[in-house]
């Protein structure tokens, strides 16, 4: 089995904020991240997929082709993006990385699925340079 990563990067604002508490209790549990304005990001989304490989080209994936398709179904969506007011598939759900990396990988893992045998394994996220969230689809 050999495992492939892909690094892409983007920047995104958002706030951690659950409506059904007052504004004390939001401060209270989510500190500055509940900021009413909003804070942001450098994030860095590490995609590992994982297979044999193909005998007749040697790659697992393509390594093009994985990158359009993150391009394509994430970062082009989350880029210089609020994940809480603008990104679709984050619409009524708390913006934290590990909800935020669970949604990313629903749309990785269908998106992969027609063009490769290959399959993910883990994404990572990292939100600052000393926090970062995995994910292994479990």
């Amino acid at each position: 089995m050999v495992y492939i990563n892909r690094i892409e990067h983007f920047n995104a604002a958002h706030r951690l904020y659950n409506p059904a508490w007052s504004e004390e209790r939001n401060k209270e549990v989510f500190g500055p991240c509940a900021n009413i304005n909003w804070h942001g990001h450098n994030f860095e989304l590490i995609v590992t997929v994982k297979g044999e490989p193909d005998p007749d080209t040697g790659f697992v994936i393509d390594l093009k082709v994985l990158g359009d398709i993150i391009k394509r179904e994430v970062i082009e969506k989350v880029d210089h993006k609020n994940l809480n007011l603008d990104v679709d598939f984050m619409q009524g759900k708390m913006a934290s990385c590990e909800i935020f990396i669970m949604e990313i990988w629903k749309i990785l893992e269908r998106a992969l699925a027609p063009v490769t045998e290959a399959h993910l394994h883990q994404l990572r996220l990292y939100e600052t340079p000393k926090n970062f969230v995995d994910y292994f689809g479990e």
